[in-house]
């Protein structure tokens, strides 16, 4: 008699969620108050603390690139951080822009217009999160970079003979943001339309 294999349910099993992934990803959250914090201090006057700030809002981002790299190269994919890894990322960036908004080192507008994009797509992947788990695109990982460079030098106290280089990077990094928020949408359309297509057919 043949060894009994095992059925789809255990070849879906999914991994535990205790997991170094999901625990980077726990500790980019616990990250974004003292982030905060390091920033406020001193009404965002003392340079130490804009330095420190820094520091921990790069680690903080840090853990962003590893922790999914690790979850997909040893299969530790799990739904608690398909939902909690892009509410880390959010949290952490738009905690970042509306501090340095609230300090007035940056125009609200500028902070609406990417924080909107970030919430609407964190959003947008929990709307089709059952359907399947859409990849950062290039573009969109060159966002990404392009963001926390722009925002690391609105952190820093740097002087004002920079102020034309961070304003370009920002700038880089606005329109990356709108334009692969726009990417990202017209992929969850036809990843919803596949989908409906699919359960239409006999």
């Amino acid at each position: 008699m043949s060894p009994a294999q095992p059925g789809p349910e255990a070849a879906r099993a999914e991994p535990s969620s205790v997991n170094l992934p999901n625990a980077l990803t726990v500790a980019r959250l616990i990250l974004v108050p003292l982030f905060l914090w390091l920033l406020l201090r001193d009404g965002g006057a003392d340079p130490a603390s804009r330095i420190w700030a820094a520091v921990v809002f790069l680690i903080a981002s840090a853990t962003d690139f590893i922790d999914g790299d690790l979850a997909r190269r040893y299969g530790q994919v799990t739904n608690f951080g398909k939902i909690a890894d892009p509410i880390a990322d959010k949290a952490l960036t738009g905690a970042a822009l509306i501090g340095l908004s609230y300090l007035g080192d940056l125009a609200w507008w500028i902070t609406l217009v990417i924080v909107v994009r970030e919430v609407g797509v964190t959003l947008l992947r929990l709307w089709v999160i059952r359907l399947g788990v859409i990849p950062a695109s290039r573009g969109g990982k060159v966002k990404t970079v392009a963001q926390m460079l722009a925002i690391v030098l609105y952190l820093l106290p740097l002087p004002d003979s920079v102020s034309l280089i961070r304003v370009l990077v920002l700038g880089i990094a606005l329109a990356l943001t709108v334009v692969t928020g726009i990417d990202y949408v017209v992929r969850v359309v036809k990843l919803r339309a596949s989908a409906d297509t699919s359960q239409e057919s006999p």
